[in-house]
């Protein structure tokens, strides 16, 4: 049984906790290995190899960081598959699935390399008689993340190549349910040959996410994961001091007009609502029918959900995986049973499915109520899982008033083939990311990825060109010479 290490100051170690977590794999209910509750002097070491680290990193020039990037992605992609696999094995999610979020990890590296573009300043003569003022980025010291489970390969590379390539040190601690993916990435961050210290990690829980939030030389923290714990992250890093982006929960809606075109958009649809098995933040989680599209996009969208294949997402044909843990089951599982107590009709029951060979996985297959109600706990709140609820509307603004209500902000979709409806929809509605015509607003590397309302606290978001400038701070020299 395989007991996860750190990685602190360019070397492998095993941690002095007392405490450690069980790994399982949830296609098949097996326990494959244990990650350690790292202690505050733990993490400080970690920091304190970073800070050390930084100022010759920082003042190492912005192409030579670069070049370190280039290497990284060459060697992710030559190991494309195994890290694929391995997402698999102790996440969940089926392997087309993992390759497209490795494929994205690799696409933020790519991104990153372009910091001698991206960090440039600006500059301006004569800004008074004989004076001039310019404006440089420079790097601000020590920065963290703290990673949710749903995507352990991709999540924590939204920040970090922006971070170390624009010269600050890093300290990543992955989430305890899914630590062999960001393993096995370190491996290749070793093989790259960072300077010692530069990039490290640290495995733990609650309490090595505050002695993070606390530590005194961090100077900013990325987080993503639920909305409660956002809020708190966003409040200790106010007190702290601390530059903070913290990305939050989802109630995704996805609305459906009577112009849209249904065969064309059923196939996204249900990537959008059962993908991952629901196990992401822009995942659709409410289906909004508009008008008399109701009965047919019903009908359409049950029997297309009935043909998912669930299963082992190593196996071949598998369509939909298993959710991450029995706990998170027992969660999903709650949310049902609220749904049918609170006077939903349930017309898809995916709660006693069995998986052949995998009898003690954490699977639960496509479920689908009717006659939902916005104020229902399956109508308002975020379930994570592969959980879809159906609510009727007589008209476009009914349907953004559903969504302007709810208090998450990630992300709304609409189907139509109106160009006129399409502008009022994304003018109106209150959310960070709009998909037109598909069921996952999900940017490339090279835009933000973030929320509004409760999905999001802070002001820059994850990847695209802002996020260089939460790693830097732009000082200003105004300068005359006699």
């Amino acid at each position: 049984m395989e007991r996860i290490r750190n990685y602190i100051n360019g070397e492998w170690v095993q941690s002095e906790a007392k405490g450690y977590g069980d790994v399982w794999c949830p296609a098949t209910g097996e326990k494959i290995g244990e990650v350690p509750f790292s202690t505050d002097k733990e993490v400080d070491k970690a920091v304190q190899a970073a800070k050390k680290a930084y100022w010759e990193w920082r003042c190492t020039p912005p192409l030579t960081r670069a070049r370190y990037l280039f290497r990284l992605k060459n060697l992710f992609e030559a190991a494309f598959e195994d890290i694929a696999r391995t997402l698999v094995t102790e996440e969940g999610k089926t392997l087309d699935e993992s390759r497209g979020e490795v494929r994205r990890l690799i696409e933020n590296v790519e991104h990153a390399t372009g910091v001698t573009t991206m960090m440039t300043g600006y500059n301006l003569e004569d800004i008074a008689q004989d004076i001039d003022c310019a404006a440089e980025r420079q790097p601000l010291g020590v920065f963290g993340m703290i990673a949710p489970f749903n995507f352990p390969a991709m999540m924590p590379w939204f920040f970090l190549p922006y971070a170390v390539v624009c010269g600050n040190t890093y300290v990543l601690k992955p989430s305890e349910q899914v630590p062999f993916t960001q393993t096995r990435l370190f491996e290749f961050i070793d093989e790259c040959g960072f300077p010692e210290g530069v990039v490290n990690m640290i495995h733990g829980a609650k309490d090595t996410v505050n002695s993070m939030l606390h530590h005194p030389d961090i100077v900013g923290i990325s987080f993503v994961g639920q909305s409660s714990t956002a809020r708190y992250v966003y409040k200790v890093c106010g007190e702290t001091g601390k530059r903070v982006q913290s990305q939050g929960g989802a109630k995704n809606s996805i609305v459906v007009m009577p112009d849209a075109n249904l065969d064309k958009g059923i196939p996204s649809l249900i990537t959008s609502f059962f993908g991952c098995a629901g196990e992401r933040c822009l995942s659709g989680s409410v289906l909004v029918a508009v008008g008399d599209v109701y009965q047919q996009l019903k009908e359409k969208f049950v029997a297309a959900a009935k043909s998912l294949k669930v299963g082992n997402g190593l196996d071949e044909g598998v369509q939909m995986g298993p959710v991450i843990s029995t706990k998170h089951k027992e969660k999903v599982l709650g949310y049902i049973e609220k749904g049918v107590k609170d006077g939903a009709h349930l017309m898809l029951d995916g709660r006693n499915i069995k998986v052949d060979g995998y009898p003690n996985g954490f699977y639960i297959g496509p479920t689908i109520f009717d006659g939902v109600h916005p104020d229902m706990s399956i109508g308002k709140e975020e379930i994570f899982g592969p959980v879809a609820s159906i609510v009727r509307a007589d008209s476009l603004d009914e349907a953004i008033g559903f969504i302007q209500k709810n208090e998450y902000g990630q992300t709304a979709c609409i189907y139509t083939s109106s160009g006129k409806t399409v502008r009022d929809f994304k003018y109106r509605v209150e959310a960070n990311m709009i998909g037109i015509n598909i069921g996952i607003a999900a940017p490339m590397a090279f835009f933000p990825l973030g929320g509004r309302k409760g999905s999001f606290f802070g002001d820059i978001k994850g990847q695209g060109r802002e996020i260089f400038q939460f790693f830097t701070d732009t000082k200003i020299l105004i300068e005359r010479w006699f």
